[in-house]
């Protein structure tokens, strides 16, 4: 009896310990930061034959740590924001943010493609097109991606070519982008995460048409916003959806507003858990 009480109390203790190790939802100090003495990824520029646009288009790809062509990654494809281009995840850390990561071993080895979301022959984030054009490209991104951008890496880069072994994701625009794609394409995306997504995300009766499906194919979906954040009802009412029709979601509402200081955060919290199992405590303890 004695036995049987300690194994239980042992056993509370430990999951105690793990939703503590959960709700963990903040980045360390210095996540973010360059740090000396670790091994680091490389970013280089690629230029692929985009048949939706018409032009060769540019994206920036990061390898990770110790990148060898006899090994194949799955793919996380990263998105920008309305404001940003292919460059925007890159100057915001994003190459500190997973070295660091991977000094302390807590991700998956993996390939991650920063594209330019507007599927358009001027493609600046400044350039003088029209608003109404630039939303109109950042919708036709999706073909450009699905048939142009990921069959170029999966030919020019050793990786695995399954959904189970593809993730997307992004902030704001790109938030709204990620859950259009990811979700409308579950053929291709095993694992979506939407950070602040934007107005441009669709109603989630039309994101979610068939939530038995999703929920039967999807590894994580991840939906995040921060409390200040004047677009907060867009995630929320896309919770709502997914939690009344039972789809398992990650949903987080962290502090602060529309910026990178949340979406770094993000990323960090995020990309720890691709390409692994994810443990159904992790739901339970950071959403509702």
């Amino acid at each position: 009896m004695k036995r049987l009480i300690f194994l239980i109390f042992g056993l509370l203790i430990l999951r105690l310990f793990i939703n503590a190790q959960i709700v963990n939802t903040q980045a360390p100090k210095g996540f973010d930061s360059l740090r000396e003495g670790i091994q680091r990824g490389e970013i280089e520029t690629i230029y692929y034959d985009s048949k939706t646009v018409g032009v060769k288009r540019k994206a920036l790809i990061y390898t990770p740590p110790s990148f060898s062509r006899n090994k194949k990654y799955p793919v996380l494809y990263l998105l920008h924001g309305g404001g940003g281009d292919e460059k925007e995840w890159f100057k915001k850390s994003l190459p500190q943010i997973m070295d660091n990561l991977y000094a302390e071993k807590k991700v998956q080895h993996m390939i991650i493609v920063l594209p330019n979301g507007r599927a358009i022959k001027d493609d600046r984030a400044k350039s003088k097109i029209s608003n109404k054009i630039k939303k109109e490209a950042f919708v036709i991104f999706e073909h450009d991606l699905i048939n142009d951008l990921i069959p170029f890496i999966e030919v020019n880069y050793p990786v695995l070519k399954d959904r189970h072994n593809r993730a997307i994701a992004g902030l704001s625009m790109g938030g709204g982008q990620a859950l259009n794609f990811g979700l409308g394409n579950i053929d291709k995306f095993a694992w979506v995460g939407g950070f602040s997504a934007a107005r441009n995300t669709k109603k989630p009766e039309l994101l979610v048409p068939n939530p038995e499906e999703l929920t039967a194919k999807l590894k994580l979906l991840w939906v995040s916003c921060g409390d200040q954040d004047n677009l907060i009802k867009i995630s929320q009412r896309t919770h709502d959806f997914l939690k009344v029709n039972k789809v398992p979601h990650i949903f987080y509402i962290e502090p602060g507003k529309h910026d990178f200081k949340v979406w770094k955060n993000d990323l960090y919290l995020f990309s720890q858990l691709l390409f692994k199992p994810v443990d159904p405590l992790y739901f339970k303890s950071i959403g509702d």
